[in-house]
């Protein structure tokens, strides 16, 4: 049985100080890298001979707009069929500078979770083969998740708040 300890220790003996912020939520081992180490930390785990966390779950983006230096963050989520175990990976990057490397070369399914993220958010993931909207028009100019944009018109008439419980 893989347990989150021994993933956790061997990702400190291996990368150092690479890997940080290391949680448990839910049981799930999340831990954070820089953008420099993210495809290494996902190519060990995916080629390690015993753990095999060769399947990505996942690849998202998250917006902390009151976080400077660290507005985005990409997400990556990992399983292991073998162990059923699951990992989450962290990497923040700041506004100014949105990029990330492409992890299609370790897996093909990171192509499209990628340019989903990149529509939503317009994080750049530095050589993907196709980074363009998947989901979007080509010629909208603003990335709809990002937390720029309010979340309701203020200006609309046809609500009346005492149906919404305000």
């Amino acid at each position: 049985m893989l347990s989150n300890q021994e993933v956790a220790e061997e990702l400190l003996e291996k990368f150092g100080d690479q890997v940080f912020d290391f949680e448990e939520p839910y049981g799930l081992l999340t831990v954070s890298t820089t953008r420099e180490n993210i495809i290494s930390v996902l190519e060990f785990l995916k080629n390690h001979k015993s753990y095999q966390i060769n399947f990505l779950t996942d690849i998202t983006g998250v917006q902390y707009p009151d976080n400077v230096g660290k507005e985005f963050m990409v997400v990556y989520h990992a399983h292991s069929f073998i162990h059923n175990f699951r990992i989450r990976l962290k990497v923040s990057i700041p506004e100014a500078d949105i990029h990330i490397p492409t992890a299609t070369g370790l897996y093909a399914s990171a192509n499209w979770m990628e340019r989903e993220t990149y529509d939503f958010y317009g994080i750049l993931f530095d050589g993907h083969p196709n980074l363009i909207r998947i989901l979007n028009i080509e010629e909208m100019d603003y990335f709809p998740m990002r937390k720029e944009y309010p979340l309701e018109d203020a200006t609309r008439e046809d609500k009346i708040d005492a149906l919404f419980g305000r």
